[in-house]
């Protein structure tokens, strides 16, 4: 029985329950079921990933801050491998991943009192330190029994005559043939030495054969360690990535099966083989472990291949993907000319994928902040995770190896390049990450979008577009793919980016193709081709489940539209049951059906020339920070007014103005009319033929009245 450090309160132990928090432990124990869920920890960062930050809480435990834990921007961190940092354990589960929480006490001091936690007991430091006084560093982090077990073999070690120990030593010393014991050590810094009992065992064995230990390893693949935790292995091939830890350095290695990490050890925080760069061609001999769950390789040696031998390895590697890249085969989804009107770029979209996933190169997906953009990512998304997890030994390879960006708009302007640009760089410097793919769905046809393009191409970044809406010529020769229908002659009318993006999707990947047959439908506001239809049926989805999955989509698309929303999209779209879909889509008609009902009352309409026109102030009459957005509610609105003429709907707020026709209207040229008619106005159309118009606010009324009178020519 003891007091409380802080209170005073009788306790078994140093604190009280009520006090655990205003504590800071140091953990001295042996792995993670021996911390204590609720306390906070001194740790020392050991690197970063998308997600989050890997924390070392101790010398044989790591965890990981999430950035969702974080009271900021993980990007705005400014913490360094091998920094002092302070956290609280939140959970630890049964795999032993340790689940750490933002502390916003960052100084020692900041805590009314330290402990050393033992993994058994916590003691206070001087205690510690009295305990541990002639014990070696690894002695400190053992837990009790092991440190008692440890003296109890020293007493019997004593028992041992020195004296004879010491001549046996001298008389069975190493020969000149016995090479030294050198080389890289593990990742946990261990360096085995050899006593001088195994010497004189050698010396009894100096005239046998030469053991299958004596000759030059044979290469395995990275699919075929699995099985071969505990052995020592020989890899080939190319590094596509390097970590430096407070520990180790990691390097990636992938070869024509999968990639792995394999950890060196020089010292710790200190990179090993500086030599080794990205893209390096290397031969790597290591012992194959289990580290947090996941198969890396602790490496012995590491050489650089060049010549011949680079060769082989280079051809062997291109072989494997050129084999497995391109789709064996084309299937798609249904029959539908205007998928098949781009056949030859949705199949170069594939396998440009494939091959990222195969080269290890991270996937970013950009696609726009709508219903149709967020289905489409998901799409391609649901084919590319089982293959990030299949070719990668990290569990968390899924969240490290691919991201969805959602667009503000279809626009892939300089804003969104430049973030793209500065994180990639930034994964490059700080975390040896290749530069990924970026992949535009739903956004990014237009030459707007080449001042993105061009950025992404200075640093040597791909990218591919994958659009329904009217491209412009221009972004095919800045981006590697254009899967465009406009741009191959098609009729776009009937034609949505999930479907493009789904059938993409399928060849990714075949194996989730019945996952992907609702999708299409899912996306069409209204008119989805009956193909379309019929396969979300034998999906097993009726029109109340498409639609109810498609307005639960768009209602969450709204919100933290910058945001993935990975896991909440897959349930709302492949959830069977369908009870979150139905229970999102309520909100979703409730909310727009009162946003309909202001604007009706506040529409106006004219006749122009014979045209029907509905016009909406939507700067006076919209809630413009709430739910639904201007571009939807005017989509919403156009549905429900349109009579069987030419109707046109106009939305003009205080400096944009928003279309919708029932003839094909090319916004550029309605642009160029209002331009001329109001020249002072600062007139520029934002996404191509089916985009919108900006304009200076001070100008408003001359364009609503340049708009109307240029319908008539600008109407097809």
């Amino acid at each position: 029985m003891g007091n409380c450090i802080i209170c005073g309160t009788p306790v078994d132990g140093q604190i009280c329950e009520s006090h655990e928090e205003d504590a800071v432990f140091e953990f001295r124990g042996s792995s993670a079921s021996q911390l204590s869920p609720g306390r906070y920890y001194r740790g020392t960062v050991d690197g970063y990933a998308d997600f989050g930050v890997f924390v070392d809480v101790g010398d044989h435990v790591t965890g990981l801050l999430h950035r969702s834990e974080l009271d900021k921007r993980l990007e705005s961190l400014d913490w360094e491998p091998g920094d002092d940092v302070y956290v609280q354990v939140l959970d630890v589960r049964d795999n032993g991943n340790v689940d750490l929480g933002w502390s916003i006490r960052q100084r020692e001091r900041e805590f009314r009192g330290k402990l050393i936690d033992t993994g058994d007991s916590e003691v206070l430091p001087e205690e510690f330190e009295d305990e541990g006084e002639g014990e070696s560093e690894s002695d400190v982090t053992d837990s009790s029994d092991t440190q008692e077990s440890q003296r109890e073999s020293d007493q019997q070690s004593a028992d041992v005559d020195a004296g004879e120990l010491q001549t046996a030593a001298d008389d069975t010393g190493p020969s000149d043939e016995q090479p030294a014991t050198a080389g890289a050590a593990s990742a946990g810094g261990t360096v085995a030495t050899e006593s001088p009992t195994s010497t004189a065992a050698t010396d009894d064995a100096a005239d046998a054969e030469p053991t299958t230990e004596d000759a030059p390893l044979k290469r395995t693949t990275v699919d075929a360690i699995d099985n071969q935790v505990g052995s020592v292995v020989r890899l080939e091939g190319e590094i596509t990535g390097i970590r430096q830890t407070s520990g180790p350095t990691v390097f990636t290695l992938r070869d024509e099966t999968g990639t792995v990490e394999c950890a060196a050890f020089e010292e710790a925080g200190v990179r090993a083989y500086p030599d080794v760069e990205i893209d390096d061609v290397v031969a790597l001999e290591g012992e194959v472990e289990r580290h947090h769950g996941d198969l890396q390789v602790e490496t012995e040696t590491l050489e650089i291949l060049d010549g011949e031998d680079r060769e082989a390895v280079v051809d062997r590697l291109e072989s494997a993907i050129e084999r497995e890249a391109r789709p064996a085969e084309v299937e798609f989804l249904a029959d539908h000319d205007a998928v098949t009107a781009v056949e030859d770029e949705l199949l170069d979209a594939a396998t440009a994928i494939r091959r990222a996933v195969m080269e290890a190169r991270p996937i970013v997906v950009r696609h726009g902040a709508t219903a149709d953009g967020y289905v489409a990512g998901a799409a391609i998304e649901r084919a590319v995770l089982p293959l990030i997890r299949e070719k990668h030994t990290r569990e968390d390879a899924e969240y490290h190896y691919f991201e969805r960006r959602p667009l503000d708009g279809r626009v892939y302007g300089m804003d969104a390049a430049t973030d793209d640009v500065t994180s990639m760089l930034e994964a490059r410097d700080r975390h040896g990450e290749q530069l990924p793919l970026i992949v535009l769905v739903d956004a990014g046809a237009t030459e707007e979008s080449a001042d993105g393009y061009e950025l992404l191409s200075l640093y040597g970044a791909d990218a591919l577009v994958i659009d329904d809406s009217r491209a412009d010529e221009e972004i095919v020769d800045a981006v590697s793919v254009a899967a465009t229908p406009s741009l191959a002659g098609a009729d776009v009318a009937d034609v949505t980016s999930t479907a493009l993006a789904a059938n993409v999707a399928a060849h990714v990947n075949d194996d989730v193709r019945d996952d992907l047959r609702h999708l299409p439908a899912v996306s069409y506001w209204e008119n989805a081709p009956e193909a379309y239809l019929e396969l979300a049926t034998e999906a097993g989805y009726d029109e109340t489940a498409i639609s109810e999955r498609r307005e639960a989509v768009a209602l969450e698309a709204y919100y933290q539209s910058y945001k993935d929303k990975r896991e909440l999209v897959a349930d709302l779209l492949f959830d069977d049951d369908g009870d979150l879909a139905a229970h999102v889509s309520e909100q979703f008609r409730a909310k727009l059906d009162t946003e309909l009902e202001t604007a009706r009352e506040n529409l106006t309409t004219e006749e122009v020339d014979g045209i029907t026109v509905a016009v909406l102030d939507t700067s006076a009459f919209t809630h413009r920070y709430n739910f639904p957005t201007t571009t939807m509610l005017l989509d919403e609105l156009h549905r429900r007014q349109r009579d069987e003429g030419p109707f046109v709907t106009l939305g003009v707020g205080d400096d944009e103005l928003h279309v919708r026709a029932t003839e094909s209207l090319n916004v550029r040229d309605l642009g160029d009319a209002i331009k001329a008619a109001a020249p002072d106005a600062g007139v520029r159309v934002v996404g191509g033929q089916d985009g919108h118009i900006e304009f200076l606010p001070g100008e408003r009324a001359a364009v609503r009245d340049a708009a109307l009178a240029a319908l008539d020519e600008t109407l097809a």
